[in-house]
C-alpha cells in the first residue's frame, strides 16, 4: 500500500472532518465521529483525525493513480469547504 499524509492547520478540524465525511458518505462507505473519520474507496482508505491544532489526513491505496485521485478529491473538497481559511492547497508527504 502507498501512503500519503497531509495536515491542515485549523481550529475547526472537527467541523471539517464531519463535513467531509457526510459529503463522501453519499458515494462511498464512511464511518466517523467528531474526531476520527474513515472513508473506503476503490480498494483504498482515507482517514481524517481532528487534533487541537489541525486536521490530519492519510490516504492509503494500492497504486499511485488511486492515491493521486484520492488526494485530489479530498483536497478539492476541503479547500472548498474551508473557503474562509483561504488555503491554497495541502502539502502531501509520502
Amino acid at each position: 500500500m502507498i501512503e500519503a499524509t497531509a495536515v491542515m492547520k485549523t481550529e475547526f478540524a472537527s467541523r471539517y472532518l464531519v463535513q467531509m465525511c457526510k459529503h463522501f458518505a453519499h458515494k462511498v462507505d464512511v464511518q466517523y465521529t467528531d474526531t476520527h473519520g474513515e472513508c473506503r474507496f476503490n480498494g483504498g482508505v482515507a482517514t481524517f483525525e481532528a487534533k487541537a491544532d489541525g486536521l490530519q489526513l492519510v490516504v492509503k491505496a494500492p497504486s499511485e493513480e488511486i492515491v493521486a485521485w484520492a488526494q485530489s478529491a479530498i483536497e478539492t473538497h476541503l479547500v472548498r469547504f474551508a473557503f474562509r481559511e483561504k488555503i491554497d492547497g495541502l502539502v502531501w508527504q509520502r
